[in-house]
């Protein structure tokens, strides 16, 4: 008879983690695409890949779910049931960002001023190799948990923790750059137009602040 919980998640908890984290950055990835295709208005092609971030996000939250439903309670690791709870968590935010993000500029069809595009398009990257690097500092999870969050692999991850807070960094540092040049246009745009853009620089830079949050719990993990 086929167990459920060894079925989902085989030797370790940890994989299933490490998987929702992958389809969070799957949602971030295709943001990318759809911004690409909101900044030339093609807004069927727009609509097709806030499609494709839904069903990624709902795919997402079924494994959280599964996750949640069948984590063991008693785990025999260096880390408690409730820790990789809160990580779960805050990964699965990743993933309400994309989603809520390209919902809001579908809805209103938000069209970024062609003077910021490649403003835009950099502090895109910027966010999406934040999130990248949390996937990678994720993925290192389970050699984690077989050290004991001790040794080589706990000083690994630290470095890729810090290779992380520089990153949001240098998504804050775009954010200002962005902002600002939005400040100069604001008397030649429609003031709603304006606070939707704001917003959708906000939820953008969410996406690098969240994923330091990641970082940050992997190294909550290291100290205890």
């Amino acid at each position: 008879m086929n167990n459920p919980i060894s079925a989902l998640f085989g030797p370790s908890p940890i994989k299933p983690i490490q998987k929702h984290m992958a389809k969070a950055q799957s949602c971030i990835a295709l943001l990318g695409d759809f911004l690409e295709a909101s900044y030339i208005k093609e807004w069927q092609k727009a609509e097709e890949i806030q499609q494709a971030i839904h069903k990624t996000e709902n795919e997402a939250d079924a494994l959280k779910r599964e996750i949640r439903t069948h984590l063991p309670r008693s785990l025999w690791l260096p880390v408690a049931r409730n820790d990789l709870l809160e990580m779960l968590q805050i990964q699965d935010r990743l993933a309400n960002r994309a989603r809520d993000i390209a919902g809001i500029m579908l809805g209103r069809k938000i069209e970024i001023p062609g003077e910021l595009v490649e403003c835009v398009r950099d502090y895109y990257q910027k966010n999406l190799n934040t999130s990248a690097q949390a996937l990678k500092a994720i993925n290192e999870l389970d050699e984690l948990l077989e050290t004991g969050f001790r040794g080589k692999e706990a000083t690994l991850v630290e470095g890729l923790v810090v290779e992380l807070d520089e990153l949001e960094h240098q998504s804050d540092v775009s954010q200002v750059k962005l902002r600002a040049m939005l400040f100069q246009m604001e008397d030649s745009l429609p003031p709603v137009h304006v606070i939707f853009l704001y917003k959708i620089i906000d939820r953008l830079g969410e996406l690098a602040d969240i994923s330091q949050k990641v970082g940050s719990r992997l190294l909550l993990l290291i100290a205890k």
